[in-house]
C-alpha cells in the first residue's frame, strides 16, 4: 500500500452524484428483491410450483449475497470504486430482463442465484464511494437517506404491484429496473470520478490486500456479529409483521399493505433523521438511543389495543429501528480501513445478514406455542438489547477524514 496517503477532499465536486448513484443501485436491489416477494404465488402459479418452492429463490439470493460482496468487494480495493459499480449496474441490468424472460423453474433459480451475487456486490461498492467523497460534516445525514434506498425500493415495488399486476402480471414488472440500472451504469461512467481516497491508500498487490485483510480479521468478526445483531431487530420487526396483521387482526391483503407502506415511510424519515443526529452526537449514541427508542415502543407495535394504536406503533417502530440502521453505512465506512473499505463493511454486512436469517424461523416456531403477538414483543425485545450491547462493545471514529484514518485498528 502506499505509504504517503492524502487527506480526503473536503466537498469533492462529484460527491452529489456519487451519493444519488450509491441511493439509486441499493433503492433498485430493494426494488428487485421485493418483487420477488410481491409476486410470489403468481411465480409459482406460472411455473406449476408451490410458495415455499418458489420462496427457494429467496433464500439462494439470500445465500449469494456474501459471494457478490466477496467478489466486487476485491475488485473494488484492487482494481477502484468506478468499474465494479457500473459491471454491477450492467450485470443488475441483464438480470432483470432475464427474470422477466424466464421460462422454467430451474432457469429462475439460477437467475435469482445470480441476482444474490450482483445483490450482495452493490451495498458494500455504492456505499464505500459515496461515503469516500461526501462531506464529512454531513455523512451521518447521507448515511441515513443512502440505507433508506431499502425501503424507498420496497415502496417502488409495491407501486408498481399495485398498478401493473393486475393488467399484466409479473413478468413485465421486472422489465421497469433495467433502462435505470443502465442509465445509473451511464451516470458514473460520464460524472463520477474514481475516489481520491483509494487511488492513495491501495493495496499495490493482491498478496498485499491480503495480508491487509489477515491484519484485521478481528475487526472483521465484530462487523459480522455487529451487523447479525442489526439485521435481527430489522427482520425481527419486518419480515412476520404482515403475517401478524393477518393472524392476528384478520386485515384484508390492502390494508396489510397500506399499514405496511406506512412503517416504511417511518423508515425513510427516521433513518434521514438519526443520521443527521449521528454527526451531532456521535454514531454510537445516536444508534443506542434509537435502539432504546424501538424498545420502548414494543408494547404499543405488539400489543396495540386499536387500529390507529397499531398504525402509530409500526410508524414509530419503524422509524426507530430503520433510523438505527441509517447510521450503518457511515459507522462501518469510518471504523474499516482505507485500503479494503471496498471488502470489508460489504462483506460483513452480508455475512451478518446471512447470520440472521434463524430469527424469523423462531420468531414463527414461538408464535406456533403462543401467540403472534407474544412472540414478536419477546423476539424484538432480546434482539433490540443484543443490538445495543454489540453497538457499544464496538469502537467509533465519528467524523474521521479518510486518507489519515490510523490503519491499525
Amino acid at each position: 500500500m502506499h505509504k504517503t496517503a492524502v487527506a480526503q477532499e473536503s466537498e469533492p465536486r462529484d460527491y452529489r452524484a456519487a451519493f444519488a448513484v450509491g441511493l439509486a443501485g441499493w433503492a433498485l436491489d430493494a426494488f428487485d428483491f421485493f418483487l420477488v416477494v410481491f409476486s410470489l404465488t403468481a411465480i409459482g402459479h406460472t411455473f406449476g410450483r408451490t410458495d415455499a418452492s418458489i420462496a427457494l429463490a429467496l433464500t439462494l439470493t439470500l445465500a449469494f449475497r456474501p459471494v457478490g460482496s466477496l467478489l466486487f468487494g476485491l475488485l473494488a480495493d484492487r482494481k477502484g470504486r468506478r468499474l465494479p459499480l457500473m459491471l454491477n449496474l450492467i450485470l443488475f441490468a441483464v438480470v432483470e430482463m432475464m427474470t422477466g424472460f424466464a421460462r422454467s423453474f430451474t432457469w429462475f433459480l439460477i437467475i435469482r442465484s445470480i441476482f444474490g451475487i450482483v445483490m450482495g456486490g452493490q451495498w458494500g461498492l455504492g456505499t464505500s464511494l459515496a461515503m469516500e467523497k461526501v462531506p464529512a460534516r454531513i455523512r451521518g445525514l447521507l448515511s441515513g437517506v443512502l440505507q433508506q434506498g431499502y425501503a424507498i425500493g420496497y415502496l417502488l415495488a409495491a407501486l408498481a404491484y399495485y398498478m401493473l399486476f393486475d393488467r399484466h402480471s409479473w413478468r413485465p414488472l421486472f422489465f421497469l429496473g433495467a433502462l435505470p440500472a443502465l442509465c445509473a451504469a451511464a451516470f458514473v461512467a460520464m460524472y463520477v470520478e474514481e475516489s481520491a481516497v483509494w487511488k492513495h491508500t491501495r493495496s499495490e498487490s493482491w498478496s498485499a490486500l491480503a495480508r491487509t485483510l489477515g491484519a484485521h480479521w478481528k475487526l472483521f468478526l465484530y462487523i459480522t456479529v455487529f451487523m447479525m445483531s442489526m439485521h435481527m431487530i430489522s427482520h425481527g420487526t419486518q419480515d412476520m409483521y404482515p403475517t401478524f396483521l393477518q393472524r392476528e387482526w384478520r386485515l384484508l391483503p390492502q390494508k396489510r399493505a397500506a399499514l405496511s407502506a406506512l412503517s416504511m415511510l417511518g423508515a425513510v424519515i427516521g433513518g434521514t433523521v438519526m443520521g443527521l443526529l449521528s454527526d451531532r452526537i456521535g454514531r454510537r449514541r445516536a444508534m443506542v438511543f434509537a435502539i432504546s427508542g424501538a424498545l420502548l415502543v414494543v408494547p404499543l407495535w405488539a400489543f396495540g389495543w386499536n387500529l390507529p394504536s397499531l398504525v402509530l406503533g409500526a410508524f414509530i417502530m419503524q422509524f426507530m429501528v430503520q433510523g438505527a440502521w441509517g447510521v450503518v453505512p457511515a459507522h462501518l465506512a469510518e471504523m474499516s480501513p482505507d485500503s479494503i473499505r471496498g471488502f470489508l463493511p460489504g462483506f460483513g454486512y452480508q455475512c451478518g445478514v446471512l447470520l440472521a436469517s434463524v430469527v424469523v424461523y423462531i420468531e414463527a416456531a414461538f408464535a406456533h406455542r403462543t401467540s403472534y403477538r407474544v412472540a414478536m414483543a419477546s423476539t424484538a425485545c432480546v434482539v433490540l438489547v443484543i443490538a445495543a450491547a454489540m453497538t457499544l462493545l464496538g469502537s467509533e471514529r465519528h467524523a474521521t477524514v479518510f486518507g489519515q484514518a490510523d490503519e491499525s485498528c
